[in-house]
């Protein structure tokens, strides 16, 4: 069982959200009601999984984010919102969120995030990824347009589809390659391009054009 920590400021939200996702019987749910919560109890918790509100009181799902991700950079953190705003966005995946997805999506697109987002991968809602890509490229700034290390064809292949937010067995299925093929790969590109994770990766992927 995973167990999921839930900071969300909205009571009836929050708890709504806790008996749907514990009704799989897969997860179990810690719930935080602010982010300075959220931060204390994930440092006495082992914790698979964060889904943060972006606002809330005391402190703010950003910064919460950052100071989780400062104490373990291997914390997997979702944004769960209603704000669909690239500002929010483009501030949490630079903290080293793995996501970012909206309060309305139906309950199998929630899981299927949880799902990739407890293996690692990179999930933005689809109209959030609308308005971040182009804004990621806008606001690039000179000294990441710095020349990039030579990239063979293939890696060019890979981290353009991570940047699409494609999973590891889509990229596989995409360009016939082995799943543990692919994995092999994006290991050598983050340590090749100096990124910490497929976030990173995502964004390098925006911001060169691959």
């Amino acid at each position: 069982m995973k167990t999921i920590l839930l900071a969300e400021d909205q009571q009836i939200v929050r708890q709504g959200l806790k008996m749907m996702i514990e009704h799989r019987q897969r997860y179990q749910v810690i719930e935080a009601e602010n982010g300075q919560e959220a931060v204390d109890l994930a440092g006495r918790h082992v914790i698979d999984l964060v889904l943060m509100d972006v606002r809330m009181p005391v402190m703010t799902g950003i910064e919460a984010t950052k100071r989780m991700i400062e104490r373990d950079p291997n914390v997997k953190i979702v944004m769960l919102t209603t704000f669909i705003d690239e500002r929010y966005a483009i501030e949490a995946l630079k903290a080293g969120a793995k996501g970012y997805i909206l309060k309305d999506a139906d309950m199998e697109s929630l899981f299927a995030t949880i799902e990739k987002a407890l293996l690692g991968e990179l999930v933005l809602d689809g109209q959030v990824a609308a308005k971040v890509m182009p804004k990621l490229l806008q606001h690039s700034a000179p000294q990441e347009k710095e020349q990039i290390p030579p990239l063979a064809e293939r890696e060019r292949e890979i981290i353009r589809l991570v940047g699409q937010g494609r999973n590891n067995a889509e990229i596989a299925a995409e360009l016939y390659l082995s799943v543990g093929t692919v994995k092999n790969y994006i290991s050598q590109l983050f340590i090749k391009l100096g990124v910490r994770d497929r976030t990173q990766l995502a964004i390098f992927a925006v911001k060169h054009h691959i």
